[in-house]
C-alpha cells in the first residue's frame, strides 16, 4: 500500500480494514482521526474519489456527532441541577468566588472540550471528501445539541409554571412523607433561580452547537482570500 505522505497523484487511498474497506469510526476521537486521514491526502493535492465516504459514511459521522451531542446535554442535565440547586445554596453557600467559578466550570467541561476538538477539527476543512465527512459530524452534533437545548427549556418552563404552593404541597406531601415541609421550603427557595439557569443552559448548548460551524466558515473565508490574494501576486509578478 502507498504512503500517506507520498506526494505522487496516483497514491492509493489507505484503508484501515483487512479487507480493504474502510473501517467506520465509533467515536468523536475516531471521526476526527479518520478526517485527518482525509486531510493528509486531500492536502498533498490528491483527489479521492466522491464514492469513497459513501452514504453510509456521510451517516455514520452524522450519528457519531448526534451520540457526541446527546451524551454531552445528558451530562450537562445531570450536573447541572445538582451544582446549582444543592451544592451552591446548601453546600457552598459561605465559598469564596473562586471555589465557585471551579465547581460551576465542571458540568460543561465535556461540552467546552468536545466543542474544542470541533474547533481544531475546523483547520482540516480542505477537500471535498474532507468537507463532507465534516459537515456530517458538526451536523449531527448541532441537531442533538440544539433539540437537547430546546427540551430542556421546555421541562424547566413546566416545572416553574407548575410550582405553586398547592400543587408542590400536594407532590411533596405524597412522596416525601416526614421531609415534605423541608422539601417544599427548598424548592422554593430555588424556584426564582429556575428560568435563569434554563436559559443560561440552553442558549450555552445552542452556542456549544453553533461555535464550531462559525470557526469552519470563518477560516475556509480566510484561507480563500489568502489563497486569492497569492493568486493575485503571482499573475502581478507575471505581468
Amino acid at each position: 500500500m502507498a504512503n500517506l505522505g507520498s506526494n505522487s497523484t496516483n497514491a492509493q487511498i489507505i484503508t484501515t480494514g483487512g479487507s480493504g474497506s474502510y473501517n467506520k469510526p465509533a467515536t468523536l476521537l475516531g471521526a476526527i482521526s479518520g478526517i485527518q486521514q482525509f486531510y493528509v491526502i486531500e492536502s498533498k493535492g490528491q483527489t479521492i474519489p466522491p464514492e469513497f465516504l459513501t452514504i453510509e459514511g456521510t451517516i455514520n459521522f452524522f450519528k457519531i456527532g448526534m451520540k457526541s451531542g446527546f451524551n454531552e446535554g445528558f451530562l450537562l442535565i445531570l450536573l447541572f441541577p445538582v451544582f446549582r440547586f444543592y451544592l451552591f445554596p446548601f453546600v457552598f453557600e459561605k465559598a469564596d468566588v473562586f471555589t465557585h467559578i471551579i465547581f460551576g466550570a465542571i458540568p460543561y467541561m465535556i461540552l467546552l472540550i468536545n466543542t474544542c476538538l470541533c474547533c481544531y477539527v475546523s483547520n482540516y476543512y480542505i477537500g471535498n471528501i474532507t468537507r463532507k465527512a465534516i459537515n456530517s459530524l458538526f451536523s449531527g452534533r448541532a441537531v442533538s445539541l440544539l433539540a437537547k437545548a430546546f427540551i430542556v427549556y421546555v421541562i424547566y418552563v413546566f416545572v416553574d409554571r407548575l410550582g405553586t404552593p398547592e400543587y408542590v404541597w400536594n407532590f411533596v406531601s405524597k412522596i416525601f412523607g416526614s421531609n415534605a415541609q423541608e422539601v417544599y421550603y427548598g424548592f422554593f427557595e430555588i424556584k426564582p433561580h429556575l428560568m435563569p439557569v434554563a436559559t443560561e443552559s440552553s442558549l450555552f448548548m445552542c452556542a456549544a452547537a453553533i461555535v464550531p460551524y462559525g470557526v469552519v466558515f470563518l477560516l475556509d473565508i480566510l484561507r480563500r482570500k489568502r489563497l486569492q490574494k497569492n493568486l493575485s501576486s503571482i499573475h502581478s509578478t507575471e505581468n
